[in-house]
């Protein structure tokens, strides 16, 4: 009986505790649900669940602190033939319509004026400009300077209504795989300040596209993930601290595929580093315009070319795999006597150099009267050689 009894008395306890437990750990570990309820009131209306939550994270906290200073950019342009406006007028040559929508960035302001960075195909053939604050206000916006090749334009604004200025990052250091935000008005502005996120794919892509006058020229680029849709273009590329690390380009990705056949690919955008759009920004404040120096040559990518064009080239038994062949020089120019045909240039003040974008990007990071020195191929031999940079890309023959 005494053992009947303490089994008995052990089960009873173990029995009320396991009910003090049912009822106490809801209590002790419950936690608010993230998702929005529907729930009946008493008067059998349905209602929301009046649970509140922090959804906060390190992309939110990024995009706020630099969302306020992107901005809409409208390039209004003379009407077309028989264009009726609001205002009555119908094919007046002084009645403007919008020809373009993109975006842009506050990247600075001074005293009474501030700075906008956007594309420069966002503004080409502009008569007027307008901006679109994230405010929703519109003021008038002038143009400061723009530059073709890096597809790089700068806009003034009155800065009464600026809250934000944007920080630009080093992209030197940014890592493939980190976040990447693109902030811009994707479609123009009925989706200004969409927000898209993805990753740093690649770094120093060169990406072939054609300017507004049909030339063909190479950008060094970041290469992202992140949908970047025309509209977006001039606005920026930023990291999980809400920096910029780039300009975001729809351009380039555009052009390209129609060099390459007019392939379709997604999630393949890019943008113009940070530092690149830092060099021509600071050029386009100060003189209107890029000045850069010039070489002198006409040059391909050992990279793209042919078995054939390997062997003409003396190429064909070389271990030389990439770098700037030189097809020929312009007399007069930095180049001239120093390289001849054939040459492959593979490294411009000790930075390697693997394609005529590496190159390009290295000399236009020096302004004219430097000198720089060139490493390249010549009969399978290395050679150096320090040259000038006495003439500008106004030189070059056409």
């Amino acid at each position: 009986m005494k053992k009947f009894f303490k089994l008995s008395l052990v089960l009873l306890v173990g029995f009320i505790g396991g009910i003090a437990g049912n009822f106490a750990a809801p209590l002790l570990y419950s936690t608010p649900t993230t998702s929005t309820t529907a729930h009946q009131s008493t008067d059998g209306k349905t209602t929301v669940s009046n649970v509140t939550y922090d959804n906060e994270t390190s992309v939110t906290k990024a995009v706020k602190t630099v969302q306020d200073a992107v901005v809409s950019v409208i390039n209004y342009q003379p009407a077309t033939s028989g264009t009726t406006s609001i205002f009555g007028n119908s094919g007046h040559s002084d009645e403007l319509e919008v020809a373009s929508e993109g975006s842009g960035v506050v990247y600075k302001k001074d005293g009474d004026t501030a700075y906008i960075v956007t594309n420069t195909h966002v503004i080409a053939g502009a008569e007027k400009i307008d901006i679109l604050l994230s405010s929703g206000e519109k003021i008038e916006g002038k143009l400061v300077g723009s530059d073709t090749y890096s597809d790089i334009a700068v806009i003034s604004v009155n800065a009464s209504k600026i809250t934000t200025v944007a920080e630009f990052a080093d992209s030197d250091s940014i890592n493939v795989g980190e976040t990447a935000i693109a902030i811009g008005s994707p479609l123009g502005t009925i989706y200004a300040n969409s927000v898209t996120q993805g990753i740093v794919s690649s770094l120093s892509r060169t990406v072939t596209s054609k300017s507004e006058d049909g030339q063909t020229i190479s950008t060094n680029a970041i290469q992202t993930d992140t949908a970047i849709n025309p509209g977006n273009s001039g606005g920026p590329l930023i990291n999980i601290q809400g920096q910029v690390i780039g300009i975001t380009s729809s351009k380039i990705a555009t052009t390209s595929a129609a060099l390459n056949n007019g392939v379709t690919v997604e999630g393949l955008g890019f943008a113009i580093p940070s530092n690149d759009a830092v060099t021509i920004i600071n050029q386009l404040e100060k003189n209107g315009k890029v000045i850069r120096p010039a070489l002198g040559i006409q040059m391909a990518n050992v990279t793209d070319l042919s078995t054939n064009q390997l062997a003409t080239a003396g190429l064909e038994d070389s271990n030389i795999t990439s770098g700037v062949l030189v097809v020929s020089t312009q007399a007069g120019l930095p180049a001239d006597g120093n390289f001849e045909r054939y040459d492959v240039i593979t490294a411009i003040d000790g930075d390697t150099i693997e394609s005529t974008g590496d190159l390009q990007s290295a000399l236009y990071k020096h302004s004219i009267g430097d000198t720089i020195e060139v490493s390249f191929m010549r009969n399978g031999k290395k050679q150096t050689v320090k040259i000038e940079l006495n003439h500008s890309t106004e030189d070059l023959s056409q």
